[in-house]
């Protein structure tokens, strides 16, 4: 019975000391946050409260369960203090996970305040979302190297393992090279900012979003919601369009076959009413000109400009629309056709080759 009740003050006093320190932690970050509201450190450290709870506990389990005195506990002391260790570990992880991202998102979140420009807020966001990634990463690795050295069995393991560790790292560098490959050129995208989430790029002829920058694949969510996943060694391999590289804004063509007699002057009075009504056009510029003929048509360039893909495609939709209806309504012979009539002969004043002579034989002169 004494076993039982030194337990129950164990524990019961682990669990009063871990959230009383919890609590008391939150009071003073919630005190701090409503002095400094400029500052989302504060309130962000707030998320940290659960995987400290946690922490506090298990390690003030894992340093006083010998206390106890229980029985029962005492048969399984070693299985008892290193699942405690084990939950410790994590825990701690977990911890530091959620400190460093709320340093990272803090951050951000101040640089965001006093930056104007997009490009450099999206090159800031896809370099925060890969140090994330990367801290996650090499804490989770960590964790679960010191949970393995809990193991005394996997200690001398590790003896063998160390002794060998030329030969095992040259077959797992030929193993893993398209891996390691991607990932070096994961941080080659973060910190050369060649992608940044929210750039608009062509790939493979699909024209998209970034969407998602990892350190081993890219996501670009194309116009029709679909979604395509490259390893990131492409966009450091093959050349390919960033189209929010150097600003956003972009011109665009509209291309349209006309009749040789097509009004030229008026389709170009025309395109520039269609630009003044459509609101996806940014004034920047508009043309219009003949740039090829064939033997049926002429070839007529529109020339529109916008603040962003979005914008331009919208335009030259617009553009293409319009001035189609309105040569149908107000000029349908400047549409293309199909001669169907004979050939027009030519004048008396333009004579054909057979009404010279100079003297060969099958030839005459009139």
């Amino acid at each position: 019975m004494n076993g039982v009740l030194r337990l129950l003050t164990v524990i019961g006093g682990s669990i009063v000391l871990t959230f009383a320190a919890g609590r008391l932690a939150d009071l003073l970050l919630r005190r701090v946050d409503a002095r400094h509201p400029e500052t989302p450190l504060w309130s962000l450290l707030r998320r940290c409260g659960l995987p400290l709870r946690v922490l506090l506990l298990s390690a003030l389990l894992r340093a006083s369960y010998r206390q106890t005195g229980w029985q029962p506990l005492r048969a399984h002391e070693a299985a008892v203090g290193r699942t405690l260790s084990l939950v410790t570990i994590g825990a701690g992880a977990w911890f530091v996970v959620r400190i460093t991202a709320a340093v990272v998102e803090s951050s951000y979140a101040r640089y965001a305040t006093g930056t104007r420009d997009p490009s450099r807020l999206r090159r800031v966001r896809t370099q925060v979302t890969l140090i994330m990634r990367i801290v996650t990463a090499v804490v989770a690795l960590v964790a679960a190297a010191a949970m393995l050295l809990t193991f005394p069995g996997l200690r001398a393991v590790g003896t063998s393992v160390l002794a060998s560790a030329g030969i095992i790292g040259i077959v797992a560098g030929v193993a893993a090279q398209s891996t390691l490959g991607n990932l070096f050129a994961g941080f080659q995208i973060a910190f050369g900012d060649l992608v940044r989430i929210g750039d608009t790029v062509v790939v493979d002829g699909e024209w998209g979003v970034v969407e998602e920058v990892t350190l081993t694949f890219l996501a670009v969510r194309t116009w029709d919601e679909r979604r395509i996943t490259m390893p990131v060694s492409y966009f450091t391999g093959k050349p390919f369009e960033n189209w929010s590289r150097g600003g956003i804004q972009m011109t665009g063509t509209v291309f349209l076959h006309c009749d040789h007699s097509a009004p030229v002057p008026l389709i170009r009075e025309r395109l520039k009413e269609i630009l003044d009504g459509c609101a996806a056009w940014d004034g920047r510029g508009w043309d219009l000109a003949v740039t090829d003929t064939t033997p049926t048509t002429v070839v007529l360039r529109a020339i529109v400009t916008a603040k962003d893909p979005d914008d331009l495609w919208t335009a030259r939709c617009a553009v293409r629309e319009q001035l189609v209806a309105w040569l149908a309504e107000k000029h349908p012979y400047a549409l293309p056709r199909v001669s169907t009539s004979p050939a027009v002969p030519a004048p008396e004043r333009y004579p054909g080759p057979e009404r010279f002579h100079d003297g060969r034989p099958g030839q005459t002169r009139d």
